[in-house]
């Protein structure tokens, strides 16, 4: 199949468990609760996207004609040494266009995958960390993975269902917008009421890495 990626880049992991690790990022274009334009964002079940995740004309970005490609192109971002690879596929909503092609090629390449998706669709069996960031108001199947990654606060979330689901981590991120301050205090709160979650922040944005 041809993937289209929005963008592809070699930056540092700024949020969850894996945070600070050395990582290329996949950023296919395209997801299932939003557009990605700004005229449907009022409408659409994931308002509170940060990301700009239409087309295909970001750094890396392009169309790729088959796994083999993608998985050349990742390695270019990666460069010299085979030791350690860390690539993670995200979005949009990367498992729209995950297939067992990709995660061959990319394994083959040495490559640990990790993706990071909003869980309506279920995760490639092969790839080696799950993340799940829900988005209130989506039917949620992939109810078990490494990281549990809530945005909050978040209206409509039930926290007692979601804390039922199958996770070894479980991550509070503060919702990105005018109000950070108070969403910040919000999450803190949240930990401190129930400590088998814990906060992690956007690091990535405070150090102005991509």
């Amino acid at each position: 199949m041809t993937y289209a990626v929005k963008e592809m880049f070699l930056t540092l992991q700024g949020e969850g468990v894996n945070a600070g690790a050395r990582a290329v990022f996949v950023r296919f274009a395209g997801c299932n609760l939003w557009s990605g334009r700004e005229q449907d964002r009022a409408t659409a079940i994931c308002r509170f996207c940060d990301t700009d995740f239409v087309g295909t004309n970001g750094l890396g970005g392009g169309k790729f004609a088959d796994a083999a490609a993608l998985a050349a192109a990742a390695e270019g971002f990666w460069g010299e040494g085979r030791d350690q690879r860390f690539v993670v596929l995200t979005g949009g909503e990367p498992m729209l266009q995950i297939d067992d092609a990709l995660v061959d090629a990319l394994h083959a390449a040495d490559f640990r995958i990790a993706v990071e998706t909003n869980g309506t669709l279920a995760a490639h069996p092969g790839i080696d960390w799950v993340c799940v960031s829900p988005k209130a108001g989506s039917d949620v199947v992939q109810q078990r993975g490494d990281e549990l990654k809530l945005v909050w606060p978040q209206q409509g979330t039930d926290i007692d269902a979601v804390e039922r689901w199958d996770f070894t981590h479980r991550l509070l991120q503060p919702l990105d917008s005018t109000d950070h301050a108070a969403n910040v205090a919000a999450c803190i709160d949240l930990v401190m009421q129930r400590p088998h979650w814990r906060l992690t922040l956007q690091t990535h944005k405070m150090l102005g890495l991509r």
